[in-house]
């Protein structure tokens, strides 16, 4: 008998969390749409736009009026008529789409939002770093800082830096920044012997080939598909290579019906959403136990970007000389 009060007891307490947690759930979206509607009202009165990141949370890649990858939302800075951009991404996109639109208004939910990438590669030590290689043509992923893209000659995004490098001519001497193992893995596919900053992606530089062996154990006739910001062990075992976009576009293409997706756990809602029958399993971070999120992404969310559209602030401030040399290697990159 005491140990059916007890399995009761636990029943009774685990019915009501359900409960609890369903009621917190529908507050939550009332709350939501209650948000939703204000920023809409804002951005018409205020001529704004919202680009998101394929990282972001689901409710804020929703009411964006773009979301894309760095390629697409830096082009898209580039041409918009709205007189604010509301970056919902990390700061060196924001600051990026200060240098292309520097007569606009240009706003981040959270200025904490950085990037792990991007502080490895203080510039000032890169300069120091580049006085190594006088005569080599600097190229630097676009997950840098304002200030490494003045150092910069061409700024490369995971979606073209492999056309970008074969476009140069062959005895062309190269110094890539910031990230090592997209650096490595460009050098690998065009036999270049580009020298390397020694900087990565947290969230992307803790993946293990361990972790994708243990989802194929459970799933074996799932594909792989891997950001090339990866390890090389983890590249080696990929189906395929791409940035965000291009594996969007893959699992859209291909065949196949499972995945394994090695990066950041925000893209799996738009290839679900492109790919309602098809299941996708991202790869487990090994050092948390828990989904590759970005913390750094996951600080935009509804209420931020309400309160930055209310305030127009935080605002990203670049001095003039430093967006006219940045701009330079970015619009580089356009000519390709």
């Amino acid at each position: 008998m005491r140990g059916a009060k007890v399995y009761f007891f636990l029943y009774e307490k685990i019915f009501l969390c359900k409960i609890l947690r369903n009621i917190l759930y529908k507050i939550f979206l009332i709350f939501a749409r209650m948000l939703i509607n204000q920023i809409s009202k804002l951005k018409k009165a205020k001529n704004a736009i919202i680009l998101a990141h394929y990282y972001t949370l689901p409710e804020v890649q929703d009411i964006a009026d773009f979301v894309g990858d760095s390629l697409v939302l830096s082009k898209q800075a580039a041409v918009t008529q709205a007189d604010i951009i509301l970056f919902a991404g990390v700061h060196f996109m924001a600051e990026t789409a200060k240098i292309l639109s520097p007569q606009k208004k240009i706003l981040i939910p959270d200025l904490n939002a950085g990037c792990s990438l991007a502080d490895s590669c203080p510039a000032e030590e890169l300069e120091k770093f580049l006085k190594n290689y006088p005569e080599h043509k600097v190229l630097s992923y676009i997950n840098c800082s304002a200030k490494v893209k003045t150092l910069s000659d061409i700024i490369v995004t995971s979606g073209n830096a492999l056309k970008i490098v074969n476009a140069l001519p062959k005895d062309e001497k190269i110094v890539f920044t910031p990230d090592r193992n997209l650096g490595a893995y460009i050098n690998k596919e065009t036999g270049r012997e580009m020298a390397l900053w020694n900087g990565a992606c947290h969230v992307h530089d803790q993946l293990t080939a361990e972790e994708i062996y243990k989802l194929k154990a459970t799933y074996p006739k799932a594909k792989v598909l891997a950001h090339p910001e990866c390890k090389a062990t983890v590249l080696e075992v990929a189906d395929f290579i791409g940035s965000t976009a291009a594996m969007l576009q893959f699992t859209k293409n291909d065949d196949a019906i499972a995945y394994i997706v090695a990066t950041e756990t925000g893209i799996l809602y738009e290839m679900q959403k492109q790919n309602p029958t098809k299941q996708f399993y991202v790869v487990n971070n090994p050092i948390t136990c828990s989904c590759n999120n970005c913390e750094y992404m996951k600080l935009n969310t509804l209420e931020k970007i309400y309160n930055a559209l209310q305030t127009e602030s935080p605002e990203i401030i670049l001095e003039d000389e430093l967006i006219k040399k940045a701009v330079y290697p970015i619009q580089k990159m356009f000519d390709y």
